[in-house]
């Protein structure tokens, strides 16, 4: 058979150029165009869930599963990657390794048209490009390196996944190795099941758990049946992880691609040849929070680590759209869990200020960015006679006299940069103060996430709509955190408004 088919190639070379396609598709009719490898390609390719993760490691035909997925079961498909220049290398893979031809290819829209299905490839290169594909149906969505992505941007393009063909099967396809950045931290909270090893519920690889968006939070329930919640009937999806790596690709295993994975230096090497998601992730050299050390002290929180009465409350309230209202809260240098309040909930000051008064403890001073829509909670509780200590970020007040630990010689641009800056050095291993903070991905993603640089007037931090930007997302949870972390002293009657007198009582580091 081999000889033969080289003897027909061979012949081939004769042939007009605009016959051999039609003479090769003759050839090759009733072949498969694409086959998954055995393996996890090939359960990956036959999985059941409506929201497939399928990678970790390098080498395992991640792309190839999306373009043969695309070529077999559906009709109308779109593949994305975060930027369009990445597109090319798999466009070629389709066209010139897969098909063998260019036909039917519009480079100018980067569609695939044949004769009964259509390819489209898409990229979503800043925050915004995801609205081009506002209500373009596709049966399925693949997403090519996920942990590229922002999670507002994979969230939109997953809202318009649909068919206009009855009984076709409806998928969202997602391959990527693990995070290289806190930005690609939500990956790992979304299948945390399966990436996360801290998870208190983990799944076995392919297992399929179930997921319903229950007052805009992503909730776990039990099956995959409908159910009515505030009068609306919601549907639950099926979402699952299935590892894979170099060992799975027998024609990548006889180039030699494996020794390449082995030879390069760590943590990639774990994150590449083992799909490690817990390996280390490269920080941005202007990083304001190093990623070890949130890690660190991730790490030594415990569940029944609280002890003595609560010290503090730290308030961010939410600016509406999806931003959530966060209440933290410390005991010594113990944070318990995030209470976490979306939007919606939390629709005036009232309503804030009666969810705050329902969690603080033993007279602990309220931190709350007054910023935005702080200021009306902030009214609320001070009428009611709480130690409540407005935070202005913007503002300048008290910083005199104030430095970094470390030089003695850097001062502070404003207050967001004081209080993000003392956090910090809070967290630092050596000199620190063995801060215990709860384990949560979005949590170390918002912490990691802002970045500094030196004016002439002293640090200053990247602005909260900036961060917003790049991640995808408000970092509530990290601002909620960090007002959590002021040291006020306590005062039952009742607290002067003045925040110059807490920033000259912040505890000694």
């Amino acid at each position: 058979m081999a000889n033969m088919i080289n003897s027909i190639a061979d012949l081939l070379k004769y042939v007009d150029p605009e016959d051999q396609e039609e003479l090769v598709s003759l050839i090759t009719e009733g072949e498969p165009i694409w086959v998954p490898l055995p393996g996890p390609q090939t359960e990956a390719y036959y999985c059941a869930a409506d929201e497939l993760f399928y990678g970790g490691a390098g080498g395992g035909g991640k792309t190839d599963l999306l373009l043969g997925v695309a070529l077999t079961q559906h009709y109308q498909s779109i593949i994305f990657r975060r930027q369009s220049t990445q597109l090319l290398g798999i466009q070629n893979r389709l066209l010139d390794e897969i098909l063998k031809s260019r036909k039917n290819w519009n480079g100018q829209d980067d569609i695939l048209r044949l004769p009964d299905r259509t390819i489209e490839f898409g990229s979503c290169n800043i925050l915004g490009d995801e609205q081009k594909y506002q209500g373009r149906p596709h049966s399925l969505k693949g997403f090519d390196e996920i942990t590229h992505f922002l999670e507002s941007q994979y969230r939109f393009l997953c809202g318009w996944k649909r068919t206009i063909r009855q009984g076709e099967r409806q998928r969202i396809i997602c391959t990527g190795n693990p995070p290289m950045n806190a930005e690609g931290e939500w990956v790992i909270q979304r299948w945390g099941p399966w990436l996360n090893k801290n998870h208190p519920n983990p799944a076995d690889p392919g297992e399929l758990r179930w997921y319903a968006v229950v007052d805009g939070v992503d909730t776990p329930v039990a099956d995959g049946k409908p159910f009515k919640h505030n009068g609306e009937l919601i549907k639950p999806q099926s979402r699952t992880f299935i590892p894979s790596h170099v060992e799975d690709n027998p024609f990548l295993m006889s180039t030699g691609y494996k020794a390449q994975l082995q030879s390069l230096p760590e943590p990639l090497r774990s994150q590449m040849l083992k799909g490690d998601f817990t390996a280390g992730k490269d920080d941005n050299i202007w990083q304001v929070i190093p990623t070890a050390w949130v890690e660190a002290a991730m790490a030594r929180w415990t569940e029944n680590g609280k002890t003595g009465q609560m010290d503090s409350v730290g308030v961010d309230v939410a600016r509406g759209g999806s931003d959530k209202t966060i209440i933290s809260t410390r005991y010594g240098t113990w944070f318990d869990h995030l209470k976490t309040f979306p939007g919606s909930d939390t629709p005036n000051g009232q309503i804030v200020a009666g969810l705050i008064i329902s969690v603080v403890r033993d007279a602990a001073p309220i931190h709350i960015d007054i910023t935005g829509v702080g200021g009306s909670p902030y009214d609320h509780l001070n009428e009611n006679g709480l130690q409540v200590i407005a935070i202005n970020n913007a503002s300048t007040e008290g910083l005199d006299g104030q430095y970094d630990k470390a030089s003695q010689k850097l001062r502070f641009r404003n207050m967001r940069a004081f209080l993000m800056w003392r956090f910090r050095e809070a967290l630092e291993p050596e000199k620190g103060e063995n801060l215990a903070l709860p384990p949560d991905s979005e949590l170390k993603a918002d912490l990691c996430a802002p970045r500094w640089k030196l004016m002439a007037s002293g640090i200053q931090i990247e602005q909260k709509e900036d961060v917003k930007k790049r991640i995808g997302r408000s970092p509530d949870k990290g601002d909620a955190v960090i007002l959590a972390s002021i040291n006020t002293v306590k005062n039952k009657t009742r607290h002067q408004k003045n925040f110059r007198r807490s920033v000259g009582t912040w505890r000694s580091r």
